[in-house]
């Protein structure tokens, strides 16, 4: 029987940007602002609470120009009803600092990881590349990949539970995955990374990092597909998240469905 969950997309840090950081290519616009949001999101249904991506710790001191914090991401998650203690899953829909940077504050949670992606960073290329270096952590590469007991390595699409669902579609990085949740406003995708901005989607534009062009054009499409409508398809990094779905009071997150 399909589970049925709740979603919310927690907004734990913002930075100013500008239109040229954000879009292959060039734009007449470059220079315009273009801020970013950071979120991580949480999944719960009356059996498992289920987090996506992990966020930077505010701890660690980010040396990223502009960046804001609202709050802890696992402090968030507990003020929306999960212990982190408690949470089942961490998805993690690629490997990057900053959706890497708490997982260790969900202790018993399993890890989810596509072998594309985890091979990639472990491989012998990625660290050759140093425009993409940079991109990840090797304290959370040990912290994900050196705990096998709680790692779920997968390949390609997965069904994690009932109504809970991962799908590899590469693009922005190797092994980059969508996550598809059953609410009761029907299938929604948390795009992450596979779409940064609604723009993204709406205009066919593409991020700058990534690791495959078609692959990322090819995301949008599937993002589109597994989601029951255009507008619950969540981008990773849009400030419009917070306009397009309602508030969560005293916490820094919305509700998806």
């Amino acid at each position: 029987m399909t589970e049925e969950f709740q979603v919310f997309a927690v907004r734990y840090a913002s930075r100013a940007g500008r239109r040229g950081q954000h879009f292959l290519g060039y734009d007449e616009r470059w220079d315009e602002p273009h801020p970013t949001a950071y979120y991580v999101w949480l999944a719960v249904s009356p059996l498992r609470a289920v987090v996506v991506d992990a966020g930077l710790d505010p701890d660690r001191g980010i040396p990223l120009e502009g960046l804001e914090f609202h709050c802890s991401p696992a402090d968030a998650v507990a003020a929306l009803g999960a212990d982190p203690a408690d949470v089942d899953l961490v998805v993690l829909s690629h490997l990057h600092y900053d959706h890497t940077g708490t997982v260790a504050r969900f202790p018993r949670a399993r890890r989810v990881v596509q072998r594309a992606e985890a091979d990639y960073w472990t491989g012998p290329v990625a660290k050759r590349i140093a425009r993409e270096r940079w991109l990840v952590s090797d304290d959370d590469l040990r912290e994900v990949l050196g705990t096998p007991d709680r790692l779920d390595m997968v390949e390609g699409d997965r069904e994690l539970a009932p109504g809970l669902s991962v799908h590899l579609v590469g693009g922005h990085t190797a092994g980059m995955q969508l996550t598809r949740v059953r609410t009761e406003r029907g299938w929604v995708v948390l795009a992450s990374d596979a779409a940064h901005f609604y723009e993204n989607l709406e205009q066919d534009r593409l991020f700058p990092i990534l690791h495959s062009t078609p692959a990322m054009y090819a995301g949008f499409d599937r993002a589109r597909e597994l989601a029951d409508s255009p507008d619950l398809v969540v981008p990773g990094h849009d400030p419009a998240v917070f306009a397009r779905f309602p508030q969560v009071t005293g916490v820094s997150a919305v509700r998806v469905a």
